[in-house]
């Protein structure tokens, strides 16, 4: 077995499957989406360990495990329309592209915008829309599926409001050291269930939504 192909099969048997990512068409999906095609060049070597990857601009790129619990978590389906809040460098786009019908992900900073924009373009996806474009608080349309890839302190109210009947919202709440990743599913028109999947820590949205805070 090729060294590159020897530390993908680590990651995946050391650090995701022993974090409950048990799913095999989500295992599969770890094969076939090359992660380190989708970091930076100088930190390639790092691709598969189980740290974040800067990318710059106060961004980085979760750890495999979180990223391979979320994609699990969100139950995707082929016919699925997805809304990902920060594209980052693709990576977690390119997953979710290929279990759903359609990502729409929006990204603030222009040079992420771009080197996702590349890196999805290397793999030849094509039922991705990039936006660059500030969608920390929200953005419109309906979605049978949400994803924040930064944390937010307080989560706006229209992100659950962009989902359809049986909606998923997966979203990481908190300050740290007390954050926690959250599905928020949409049981009926304007009402909505929230489950606690485990704790981490995760940098914030850019303009994330902030809660009033005291100051003495």
């Amino acid at each position: 077995m090729k060294k590159m192909e020897q530390a993908r099969f680590n990651m995946v048997e050391q650090q995701i499957r022993p974090w409950d990512v048990l799913d095999m068409q989500v295992l599969d999906l770890l094969n076939k989406v090359k992660r380190e095609q989708f970091v930076p060049p100088a930190l390639r070597e790092m691709a598969f360990m189980d740290v974040e990857i800067s990318l710059g601009h106060g961004v980085s790129m979760w750890k495999p495990k979180l990223e391979a619990r979320a994609v699990q978590a969100l139950r995707l389906k082929p016919r699925d329309r997805v809304l990902e809040i920060g594209s980052g460098s693709g990576y977690l786009t390119a997953l979710i592209s290929q279990l759903a019908g359609h990502v729409t992900s929006v990204e603030i900073v222009p040079e992420l915008h771009a080197f996702a924009e590349k890196n999805l373009a290397a793999h030849r996806i094509d039922n991705v829309t990039l936006i660059q474009g500030d969608a920390a608080q929200g953005w419109s349309g309906e979605y049978d599926v949400i994803v924040l890839t930064g944390s937010v302190p307080l989560l706006p109210e229209a992100f659950q409001n962009s989902l359809k009947p049986e909606g998923r919202l997966f979203a990481i709440i908190g300050d740290a050291p007390a954050m926690h990743a959250r599905m928020i599913t949409c049981v009926a028109p304007g009402k909505f269930e929230s489950l606690t999947l485990f704790e981490t820590v995760v940098a914030p949205l850019q303009n994330a939504l902030q809660p009033d805070r005291f100051v003495f």
